[in-house]
C-alpha cells in the first residue's frame, strides 16, 4: 500500500488568461506546499493574455489533492486551467530530443503576414526541424499611427537537423525575394550569443553612396567613374583593376572637396541606432573599405568606431589628386586578412565575428567571419551569402544577434 502512495507521475499544468502580477506566485505557492518537482516551465504573453505551461512530477497521493486545489485557485483568479498527464515514456521519449542541435530562425520585415510566416514554417517542416518557442523581437505596431517603428521581427526556435541545409537555405533566400523579407539561419550555439567583432563595408553599407562616384562628380568625369564601379561592385572586373582606373580619372581634384563631402554623406537607415546599441553593449567595431581612409575616418570620429581601413589618396604640394593611391588597396582578399587580422589582435575567435556588406568585394569577409551578412546587396552576393537584410535599415543587424526592442529601452524608434 505505502509503495502505490509513493509512486509518482507527471502532470502537464496549462494555464491561460487574463495576465496579472503574482500570476505564477499564486500557482507556485499550491505546488510548493506539495513539495512538486518542476520538470519544465514556459510562459508566453500576447496582448496581455498569458499562456503558461509547467511539468510537474508529483506522487499519486497528492497529485488528485494538487490539481483541486489548482482548480479552485484558477476559479479564484479567473483563468482557464488544464491538466494532461504524461506517462514516463512520453517523457523520456522528449527528453532524448534535447540532445538535438538547435538553430535560430530569424524573420525580418516591415511587417510580417500570415503568408510570410506560412511560408517560412513549410521551410522548417520540409527539413524535419520542430518549433521550440517563437518570440517576437520588435516593439508593437501602432495601428493609430502605422509609421511609428515601421519594423517586425519573429525568432523560431528550432530543434533538430536539417535533411539539407544547402536546399533549406536557397528556399530561404528564394523566399526573401519574393516576399520582401528576410531571413537568417543560424545554428544556435555559444558563438551566436557571445558575437564580439563586427566590421563593415563602408560605401553603400554604412553611407548611401559611393564616395569615389562623388568624387567624380566634383572632377566632371561621374558616368565614367560610375560605370566602371558598377562592374566592379557587379565582379565582373577585378577590383585594383578598377580602382586603379577610377582613382586616375580624378587626377587635378582640390582635396578641400571632401571635406565638404563628408559633412553631406547620406547616412544609411538604422545606422546611429546600430552603432549606438553596438558600443553600449562592448563590440569592436572596424571599417573595411575599398573607399578612402578620409571619410572612414570622419565616420570614426562620429560614432566612436574602433578601427578604420581604406585606401589613401595621394596629394601633391598643391593640394590636389595626382591621380594615384599610396600603400596596399584594401580590396575583397585584403578585407577578409584584415578581419582575421583585427580578430586576433582581440583576442576574439573567428566564429565570434560579424561581416557587413555590399559588393562583390566584400564576399571574402562575409565568407570568413562567423555571421556574414549582404546588406542592400548586389544579387551575386545575395547568392553568395548566408543570410541578407534587403527590407530594413542597417539596424536589422541587431535581430539577427538576437536582441530584442525591449533589452535596448527605445522600442525600436531611434
Amino acid at each position: 500500500m505505502e509503495e502505490i502512495k509513493n509512486k509518482e507521475e507527471q502532470i502537464l499544468i496549462s494555464i491561460t488568461g487574463l495576465d496579472r502580477p503574482g500570476m505564477t506566485l499564486s500557482i507556485m505557492s499550491i505546488l510548493s506546499r506539495y513539495d512538486a518537482e518542476i520538470l519544465d516551465i514556459g510562459q508566453a504573453d500576447i496582448h496581455s493574455t498569458l499562456s503558461l505551461g509547467i511539468l510537474i512530477r508529483t506522487t499519486e497521493l497528492n497529485s488528485g489533492q494538487v490539481m483541486k486545489e489548482l482548480l479552485f485557485k484558477a476559479t479564484e483568479l479567473g483563468v482557464n486551467i488544464g491538466f494532461s498527464p504524461i506517462t514516463d515514456d512520453e517523457y523520456e521519449a522528449w527528453v532524448d530530443q534535447q540532445g538535438k542541435n538547435r538553430y535560430i530562425l530569424t524573420v525580418i520585415g516591415r511587417t510580417l503576414s500570415a503568408h510570410n510566416i506560412e511560408q517560412a514554417t513549410s521551410v522548417i517542416a520540409s527539413q524535419g526541424l520542430n518549433i521550440d518557442s517563437i518570440l517576437r523581437l520588435t516593439g508593437r505596431i501602432s495601428i493609430k499611427h502605422p509609421e511609428r517603428n515601421v519594423r517586425s521581427c519573429i525568432e523560431f526556435s528550432l530543434r533538430g537537423t536539417p535533411v539539407d541545409r544547402q536546399v533549406m537555405q536557397a528556399e530561404l533566400m528564394n523566399l526573401s525575394q519574393e516576399m520582401g523579407v528576410d531571413f537568417s539561419f543560424q545554428k544556435d550555439d555559444m558563438y551566436r550569443r557571445m558575437r564580439r567583432l563586427i566590421c563593415f563595408d563602408m560605401d553603400s553599407t554604412l553611407i548611401q553612396t559611393e564616395c569615389i562616384d562623388e568624387l567624380a562628380e566634383r572632377a566632371g568625369v561621374g558616368a565614367e567613374v560610375r560605370a566602371i564601379t558598377e562592374r566592379a561592385m557587379r565582379g565582373e572586373i577585378d577590383f585594383k583593376e578598377s580602382f586603379t582606373e577610377r582613382v586616375a580619372l580624378l587626377k587635378g581634384l582640390d582635396v578641400n572637396v571632401m571635406q565638404e563631402i563628408a559633412e553631406n554623406l547620406p547616412i544609411t537607415e538604422g545606422v546611429p541606432r546600430l552603432m549606438k546599441v553596438l558600443k553600449r553593449y562592448g563590440y569592436k567595431i572596424a571599417i573595411l573599405s575599398g573607399g578612402f581612409t578620409f571619410f572612414g575616418e570622419y565616420l570614426q570620429r562620429l560614432y566612436g568606431i574602433d578601427y578604420v581601413y581604406a585606401n589613401e589618396l595621394e596629394v601633391d604640394d598643391d593640394g590636389r589628386l595626382t591621380g594615384r593611391y599610396v600603400g596596399e588597396i584594401v580590396d575583397g582578399k585584403r578585407k577578409a586578412e584584415l578581419l582575421r587580422l583585427i580578430a586576433q589582435v582581440e583576442k576574439v575567435n573567428l566564429a565570434q565575428t560579424i561581416a557587413v556588406g555590399d559588393g562583390a568585394n566584400d564576399l571574402p569577409m562575409i565568407s570568413e567571419a562567423g555571421l556574414g551578412i549582404a546588406f542592400h546587396a548586389k544579387p551575386r552576393v545575395v547568392a553568395n551569402a548566408r543570410q541578407s537584410i534587403n527590407t530594413l535599415g542597417l539596424d536589422g543587424v541587431l535581430y539577427f544577434l538576437g536582441f530584442k526592442d525591449s533589452y535596448l529601452g527605445d522600442q525600436g524608434n531611434m
